[in-house]
């Protein structure tokens, strides 16, 4: 029974070595402050033109917007520790592969949803001006959640398959785009093609969501996705190892 106590204890470690390299560092307050800009501009900038209580326009956005700044978040995880040699020191200690990736995938995910907290007040002034539906207001924060999780398990595997920041950020950019706006190429293809590639896209999955239809099909698919890439990242480190 001691052995998951143990499993435990070394990701949360690291989890909050990660928690705290974020809050001591620019990085965090600079990706959030930006992103509160883009997505405030995204809200306000149609809330009152429109008349209408709502937020459709900004989670319409979100999975462009978290694209962008989640790869930020995510791209110095492990491609700093192995451009300075740390992940050497790391690796030395009894800490498995998987709990080194599982620390730092839920700091990624915590500092993630941690950058959607002060959007809330985008539905107290929704709110404030009108009645909206409570069902697409709580779907779309928890599609926001879920979209979280597999972006950060995507920017954590393009961080630890490089030494270089940069390119681990647009690496993970371009990934969580492409599933992002795959969608808007499928009107041009052929009807089965469009059945079988309007699975792997990840706005379609999150827009179903976040109308407050909450579908297994849309649960699984995050779910699969943030696995797939959880799954990789280990094996990159393990590989790493030998």
């Amino acid at each position: 029974m001691s052995k998951p106590v143990k499993h435990q204890t070394a990701a949360v470690v690291i989890m909050k070595r990660e928690l705290s390299a974020y809050f001591t560092s620019p990085i965090a307050y600079i990706v959030t402050g930006l992103f509160l800009i883009f997505s405030g501009f995204m809200f306000f900038s149609t809330f009152f033109i429109s008349k209408r209580a709502e937020l459709r326009n900004f989670f319409s956005m979100l999975p462009v917007m978290m694209s962008f700044f989640v790869p930020a978040l995510t791209m110095r995880l492990f491609s700093e520790e192995k451009r300075s040699g740390s992940i050497e020191t790391l690796m030395t200690l009894p800490v498995t592969d998987f709990q080194a990736v599982l620390g730092k995938f839920l700091a990624a995910f915590i500092m993630s949803a941690v950058m959607l907290v002060p959007t809330l007040a985008y539905a107290i002034t929704a709110a404030s001006f009108g009645s909206p539906d409570a069902g697409p207001v709580i779907g779309g924060y928890l599609g926001a959640l879920f979209l979280c999780a597999a972006f950060s398990a995507i920017g954590l595997f393009a961080s630890s398959v490089t030494k270089n920041q940069i390119i681990a950020f647009f690496v993970a950019f371009a990934v969580c785009i492409l599933l992002s706006l795959i969608s808007m190429f499928l009107v041009v293809l052929p009807a089965p093609v469009v059945g079988f590639l309007s699975y792997f896209t990840a706005d379609t999955h999150f827009n179903s969501i976040a109308r407050g239809i909450i579908d297994t099909r849309d649960l699984l698919y995050f779910v699969s996705l943030t696995a797939l890439f959880f799954g990789l990242t280990v094996k990159a480190e393990q590989n790493d190892r030998r």
